[in-house]
């Protein structure tokens, strides 16, 4: 695997012998310096596998460099060479996070060695993190794609509010991910080896919904010929998560008013009481206020429900997180249809961050899935999620409609097409290298950053 290296020594021979026997004899990309405090620019610009430093520098020793670069950059691998190695020197560099330290002068087999056995080291270290990063996620936020500030600090939420008994509320418009929330919810929460039961509220027809929720006992209405659990019963010391709330009945609403209030209920025919013990979750894409105000939503079930409240952003709202849910589920679709597709064109992906998505998430990952299925190549293309276009101009999405805006308003929005498709692709051809791409689209690199901030663009999504 090709790792990308930086060598730091204000002795040039030794740069240029360092960068002869590495890109001799590995694969690996290698970046020197003469001036510590360059190298530290650059490690922040760009990530780096291994760093090689020198112990005594002017302006910097190894030791400052290393401190810095692991503040930048913890989980990089760095070496210090020096020709004056005492123990001293080997213990300080090692508590301080080097991976090794190397005598000068040295043999080529031993520095060969020592980058070899470092990379490994590394690799290792990222897979562990990866693989606990990946148990932590799938505990507490299963299937939760994300990178914009706002869905971050939803995730933040979630880890607050899990633990707790209170009931929650979760709004946002079809597709936004309410119930993958709700499902985080309960991962994160001290019932989650207990049952998480969805109601559709929606879904369960009218006449038989109090009978779906509760259970019924023999003989109670025309069919009931044995008794049934509900499935309040079911999510006894669990979760019930009671999907779009706001389409229940006001009858439904009080009988579930009691069982919110009291945590009691009756099955139908039953002339018993029952008593339950539920985590409650209630999800709407219903503005509830709205509907308290029509009297088609009781005002009391509301507040019960309205204890901790999220509010999921639309996907116009968060673009920034189109990227990475593209790869997501274009690595996803790829496994499910047997397809090796290594990534998504820049044209498409500027396609996909100029589009409303009235669908939300949902509708995007019907368009990769649908992308992934008729790809025919290991890209997917504009022709691949839109089959009935051929032409593939540089802004092919857009309809004469766009003729038909006010001058102003058409400009800005065929500008911010241009901005949002040139910046996709200098990021993807510079795997989502900022300064490669600034540099290779001869701007500034700051003047490339407002642009990306503006368009609600991040590197992250790019880089591999």
């Amino acid at each position: 695997m090709k790792s990308k290296i930086l060598v730091v020594d204000d002795k040039k021979d030794m740069l240029a012998l360092l960068r002869r026997i590495i890109s001799e004899k590995t694969e690996h990309d290698v970046a020197v310096k003469d001036d510590p405090l360059k190298a530290i620019q650059l490690i922040q610009e760009q990530p780096f596998n291994l760093i090689i430093t020198d112990l005594k520098m002017p302006k910097m020793d190894g030791i400052a460099l290393l401190n810095e670069a692991k503040r930048i950059q913890p989980s990089v691998a760095v070496i210090i060479m020096t020709a004056y190695a005492t123990i001293e020197t080997a213990v300080e560099a090692t508590k301080k996070g080097a991976f090794d330290y190397i005598s000068k002068p040295f043999r080529k087999e031993r520095i060969l060695l020592t980058i070899r056995r470092a990379l490994e080291w590394q690799a290792l270290r990222r897979e562990n993190v990866a693989l606990r990063q990946s148990i932590e996620k799938q505990r507490t936020f299963p299937s939760i794609i994300a990178s914009s500030p706002a869905m971050i600090s939803i995730l933040n939420r979630i880890k607050q509010v899990a633990k707790s008994m209170a009931t929650i509320l979760i709004c946002g418009e079809s597709g936004t991910g309410k119930e993958l929330v709700a499902k985080a919810i309960h991962a994160g929460s001290d019932r989650r080896h207990k049952p998480f039961v969805t109601v559709n509220c929606t879904a369960i027809p009218e006449h038989i919904i109090e009978s779906e929720l509760f259970g019924h006992e023999k003989g109670a209405f025309t069919g009931a010929w044995k008794d049934k659990k509900g499935l309040v019963d079911e999510a006894n010391e669990g979760t019930l998560f009671l999907d779009e709330i706001g389409d229940l009945s006001l009858a439904m609403q009080a009988k579930l008013l009691r069982l919110l209030q009291e945590g009691e209920y009756k099955p139908v025919g039953s002339v018993h009481t029952r008593y339950a013990d539920i985590r409650f979750v209630a999800a709407t894409n219903h503005n509830l206020r709205q509907r308290i105000a029509k009297n088609q939503f009781r005002e009391d079930l509301f507040y019960r429900l309205n204890v901790i409240r999220f509010h999921l952003p639309p996907l116009r709202e968060r673009r920034e997180d189109i990227p990475v849910l593209a790869r997501h589920f274009l690595e996803k679709y790829s496994r499910r249809n047997h397809k090796k597709i290594e990534n998504i064109s820049p044209e498409v992906m500027s396609m996909l961050m100029a589009r409303k998505w009235p669908g939300n998430v949902r509708e995007l990952e019907n368009v990769i899935e649908r992308g992934v299925i008729l790809c025919q190549s290991d890209r997917i293309k504009l022709e691949d999620i839109m089959p009935q276009t051929t032409e593939t101009s540089l802004l092919p999405y857009f309809s004469d409609q766009i003729l038909k805006l006010p001058f102003k308003e058409a400009k800005e929005v065929i500008i911010r097409a241009f901005h949002q498709q040139y910046i996709q692709a200098m990021l993807q051809q510079n795997k989502g290298n900022i300064s490669k791409a600034a540099e290779q689209a001869g701007v500034q690199r700051q003047y490339l950053h407002r642009l990306m901030k503006e368009e609600n663009i991040t590197a992250e999504g790019f880089k591999e």
